[in-house]
C-alpha cells in the first residue's frame, strides 16, 4: 500500500486523515497469470492500482485478439469508459503475469472525492494521464511505422516486455507476428 501513497504524493500532497479514509476503502487482490479483471460486456465498477504484475487490455476476436494496451507496476487499471458511463465494456482486461492489485469500488471512490481535500485533484490528474496515454497511442498509430512503434515500446520498458508474448506485442503495434519477427531481425 506504500506504493500507492508514494504515487499519490507525487500527484498532490495527502494528509494523514485523507490517506486513512482512502486506504480504508482499498482491497488487496492477488491474481494468477491470465486472470480476467473485466470481461467483454461487463460493467466496470472498480479502479485498481497495480503493485506487481503486467496487465493487458484487448478486444477479443475469434481469429486473434486486438491488444491495445499494457499496464505495469505503479499504474492504475480500469475499463475507464465503462467505469464512467456504466455501459458494458467493449473489451477485456487480463493479467499477463501474477499480479497484485489494490482496488477501490466506484461507489467508494465517489465517497473519497466527496469527503477528502485532495480526492478530486487526484481523480482529475489520473483522468488527464489516461487521456495523454490514449492520445500518444493514437498519434503513434497514425504517424509512426510499426518498427518505430516497436522501438518506442521496447525503449520504454525493455525488461518488462520480455515477459509479454510476442503475439500480443505484434497486435499492439498493429502487425502480424510474422511481420514483428521480420522487424526484430532487421533491428538486431
Amino acid at each position: 500500500m506504500n506504493e500507492i501513497r508514494r504515487f499519490i504524493e507525487n500527484i498532490t500532497p495527502m494528509n494523514n486523515s485523507d490517506w486513512q479514509f482512502f486506504s480504508s476503502k482499498l482491497q488487496e487482490v492477488k491474481l494468477k497469470k491470465h486472470s480476467i479483471l473485466l470481461n467483454f460486456g461487463e460493467i466496470e465498477n472498480h479502479l485498481s492500482f497495480i503493485t506487481k504484475g503486467i496487465v493487458r487490455l484487448y478486444v477479443p476476436r475469434e481469429e486473434f485478439d486486438l491488444t491495445f494496451g499494457f499496464l505495469f507496476e505503479n499504474e492504475f487499471v480500469t475499463g475507464y469508459d465503462s467505469f464512467l458511463t456504466q455501459d458494458p465494456s467493449e473489451y477485456q482486461i487480463e493479467t499477463l503475469t501474477e499480479t497484485i492489485l489494490w482496488k477501490i469500488s466506484r461507489e467508494d471512490l465517489q465517497e473519497v472525492y466527496e469527503k477528502t481535500n485532495c480526492g478530486n485533484i487526484i481523480g482529475r490528474k489520473m483522468a488527464e494521464n489516461m487521456f495523454l496515454i490514449k492520445s500518444k497511442r493514437e498519434l503513434s498509430l497514425l504517424s509512426k511505422t510499426a518498427e518505430e512503434r516497436y522501438l518506442d515500446l521496447f525503449s520504454d520498458r525493455p525488461k518488462l516486455l520480455q515477459q509479454i508474448p510476442l503475439k500480443y506485442i505484434a497486435s499492439y503495434i498493429g502487425v502480424t507476428p510474422q511481420a514483428l519477427s521480420r522487424i526484430r531481425k532487421r533491428i538486431t
